[in-house]
């Protein structure tokens, strides 16, 4: 039974997942995809210009003295230029050596590369899973998607704490304020009946306190109740929904704004236009997807003049999901070089806003404000893709731990087992007459099994505890939560860029 047990903790998808996180830790310096993103030669910055090509464009002598020397000298009063000068920013395409000094590039690259390892080693689980019963295993590759999920919701974190720590209290109002109005919108969502919006959250939720009840009293605890009602972590769920909803608001706006520029650079390529607008509305395709009335019940029964028919079945529905909310993260990193140039062209853009204008400038602001939008690129790019690893990975995982299946109609019925009847056994070691030798490996060898043994109980426990009808309801819920943030910034940040912005 110890070697049984060993083999399915330590077999062949632990192999891959070492395998994996050695050559993402030996491979990053040499070759790494988040870098290949920025730097392959495809995005173009823009260079700031010098004292002298903008005393140049004034029409006036360049200064003998630098901008140290006046400073040392005590003269504080800077160089200045008319802002109506004819000034075109340089282009030069973004390469490693600049991609160094961007603020967050470490923890950009590590996330998008553990994102691109975390999809191999998720894929290969299934290959694997498909060919062997890997019932009995732990799922490796959901494990790596939940990670990918923690470690970009960390990192939206580090982000709104430096909007929190910014000098500036606006930034801080803002978050602030779409994670109260995320709290709202999620009470209301938490009470919507299953009939509407198809989570399984109250199957899930029973699935997990009756599993606890029977495990207490597995483990001892005979008259062990659970202290913690559905209220209860209904509410602990509504706050952790104002808190994702506050983490994605910068996000959203910088999307809405990204993407009208996105739009307008691209006005001549209608298809790419397509693509943008696709892109765009692909979280509410993804809110669509849960609302039974407008998804299930209408392919199963889609209205036909006076008949109906069935255009997908409903046990192929589900499978049909995880492809289009997959399929639309993918669109979504397909076109994000359209929505990084966007940005990186708004230098230009306030340069020539900056012509309209009467009045002089300081050198020294025109140099800062060029090369401050280069240095937010990373910080840019983090807020276009990790919500685009929330929704994905958060499927990945739904789909691994929900025992929900690719091709319609062969999933399984997720399995509610009490915990009890799941809970493994280790075998009895025989004495035998041996030696010293003998005996100390095989010492050794009970030690493997009884921690192998011990590790097994943990598992079976916790699966049995949280079993797929409770990952189900959770993970779709999550991954549909994540959508409607993003809808609700978004679309807030298009009305505030079209309209406020103009006024």
């Amino acid at each position: 039974m110890g070697v049984r047990n060993r083999k399915a903790l330590m077999g062949i998808q632990l192999v891959v997942s070492l395998l994996a996180a050695s050559v993402m830790q030996r491979m990053a310096p040499h070759c790494s995809f988040a870098r290949w993103l920025l730097c392959s030669g495809s995005l173009f910055r823009f260079k700031h210009p010098s004292e002298g090509e903008l005393c140049a464009l004034a029409g006036k002598q360049m200064p003998k003295q630098t901008r140290r020397d006046r400073r040392q000298n005590g003269e504080s009063k800077p160089l200045t230029v008319p802002k109506d000068i004819d000034l075109h920013l340089e282009k030069a395409p973004v390469n490693a050596l600049d991609a160094l000094v961007l603020r967050f590039f470490l923890e950009y690259q590590w996330l998008v590369d553990f994102a691109v390892y975390a999809t191999g080693v998720f894929l290969f689980t299934e290959c694997y899973c498909n060919i062997v019963d890997a019932s009995k295993e732990v799922n490796l590759g959901a494990i790596w998607c939940v990670l990918t999920v923690l470690f970009s919701v960390k990192t939206l974190h580090t982000l709104m704490r430096h909007y929190f720590l910014s000098e500036e209290g606006g930034e801080r109002s803002v978050c602030l304020a779409f994670g109260f109005l995320s709290l709202l919108v999620a009470m209301l969502v938490l009470v919507v009946r299953e009939d509407y919006l198809e989570f399984g959250l109250e199957s899930g939720f029973s699935s997990l306190f009756d599993n606890l009840e029977v495990f207490a009293k597995q483990q001892g605890y005979a008259d062990w109740s659970i202290p913690v009602t559905k209220l209860t972590v209904k509410l602990g769920l509504a706050a952790l929904c104002a808190y994702v909803g506050a983490l994605l608001a910068f996000p959203g706006l910088r999307l809405a704004q990204t993407h009208l520029d996105a739009v307008q650079m691209n006005s001549g390529r209608p298809l790419v236009q397509i693509l943008l607008h696709l892109s765009f509305l692909s979280p509410v395709i993804v809110l669509v997807l849960w609302v039974k009335p407008l998804a299930r019940d209408f392919l199963a029964n889609a209205p036909m003049g006076k008949t109906s028919i069935t255009i997908v079945s409903s046990d192929a529905f589900d499978s049909l999901r995880l492809w289009v909310v997959v399929a639309s993260c993918a669109l979504r990193l397909a076109v994000t070089r359209y929505h990084l140039q966007a940005y990186l062209n708004l230098a230009q853009k306030w340069v020539e806003q900056m012509k309209k204008e009467v009045g002089r400038i300081a050198a020294i602001d025109i140099q800062r404000k060029v090369t401050r939008i280069f240095c937010y690129l990373t910080v840019i790019t983090l807020q276009y893709l990790v919500p685009v690893f929330l929704i994905l990975f958060s499927t990945l995982a739904l789909k691994a731990l929900g025992d929900f299946s690719w091709r319609a109609g062969a999933e399984r019925t997720p399995g509610v087992t009490p915990a009890l009847l799941l809970l493994p056994t280790a075998a009895p070691v025989l004495p035998g007459g041996l030696d010293e030798d003998e005996e100390g490996m095989e010492d050794a060898e009970e030690d493997i099994q009884a921690t192998v043994a011990r590790l097994s109980e943990a598992f079976a426990a916790l699966r049995s505890v949280l079993t797929p009808l409770f990952f189900r309801g959770l993970l779709a819920f999550l991954t549909w939560w994540v959508a409607a943030c993003q809808v609700i910034s978004s679309l807030f940040g298009i009305y505030f860029h079209q309209y406020l912005m103009q006024n």
